[in-house]
């Protein structure tokens, strides 16, 4: 098992993987513990700056992709499968070898983080699922999700990214943090239409990931945002239930995005996760 490691370039810019026939820009910073942060939908790899500033050179190695499909890693049209992030992750970390992560996935990116723990449940040392729905799409749900991929596809983003800005953040948070409300918008207007839609269609065909919670047998950590909407504190709970090892976290005054709404107590939850996680590991001799 890789816990320990070191990103020889070590720079703060973008670096680039071709894997399994794509693009995928990363963020790569810091040396020791590594840390695989997965984005939501409609974001890219900088909606993790706070918690890169945090970790990275302090004891973490921080790895940030850009999923396939949006911010600088490659379009493909059509349909993106959450399996198919999957793949294109576990790709990475070959690039990069390493054996095992401690995984951190929001929204859609939770799900990728499902999927990882579904297909390659040996490389993943902990787990950490923030605004995460586990269960398949709703037969309303999966209309919505087509609906909406056309919209994007005719549309653009612009108009989709003003209509949801108030939801991912709450109403008072983008009204008391503008430098996080127009990051959080700039995000979603950069995203590329073709690549958000292909994500929303294969999201629309999400497999049921409620029966794989009680296998999960890393070490997880749940955390919601106690006035989201999408994923209310309710589903975290029932998962919570389920998961063997794992614990929860309620962030205060956050809606769907805790770790940009509330930065600092997040960050202080997740360092106190992959602490105890990493001292774990080093008493069952593992590292």
């Amino acid at each position: 098992m890789t816990h320990q490691t070191t990103n020889p370039a070590n720079h703060d810019g973008l670096d680039i993987a071709s894997v399994r026939g794509i693009s995928v820009g990363y963020t790569d910073r810091g040396a020791g513990c590594p840390v695989l942060f997965l984005h939501g939908h409609p974001f890219d790899r900088t909606m993790w700056e706070p918690q890169i500033r945090a970790l990275a050179g302090r004891g973490y190695r921080t790895i940030v992709p850009d999923l396939r499909g949006y911010g600088s890693s490659t379009v493909v049209p059509g349909v993106t499968p959450l399996e198919v992030f999957a793949r294109d992750l576990a790709a990475l970390l070959d690039h990069l070898e390493l054996d095992v992560v401690n995984v951190v996935g929001l929204s859609m990116g939770g799900q990728v983080a499902l999927e990882m723990c579904r297909l390659f449940p040996d490389r993943v040392d902990s787990l950490t699922l923030v605004a995460t729905n586990p269960l398949p799409e709703t037969e309303q749900g999966c209309l919505s999700r087509k609906r909406l991929a056309s919209r994007l596809r005719e549309e653009g983003m612009r108009g989709y990214a003003d209509d949801m800005l108030v939801g991912m953040m709450t109403a008072d948070n983008v009204r008391d943090l503008p430098a996080i409300a127009d990051h959080v918008r700039a995000m979603m207007y950069a995203a590329p239409p073709e690549g958000a839609a292909a994500a929303q269609l294969g999201r629309a065909k999400r497999p049921d990931h409620t029966p794989l919670l009680k296998r999960i047998s890393a070490p997880t950590l749940l955390v919601v945002g106690q006035h989201d909407g999408f994923t209310p504190p309710e589903g975290a709970e029932l998962m919570h239930v389920r998961v063997p090892d794992s614990v929860m976290e309620i962030i205060e005054g956050a809606g769907h995005l805790p770790n940009l709404e509330r930065p600092e107590r997040f960050n202080e939850v997740l360092r106190r996760f992959l602490e105890r996680t990493r001292l774990r590991s080093h008493a069952f001799g593992i590292g």
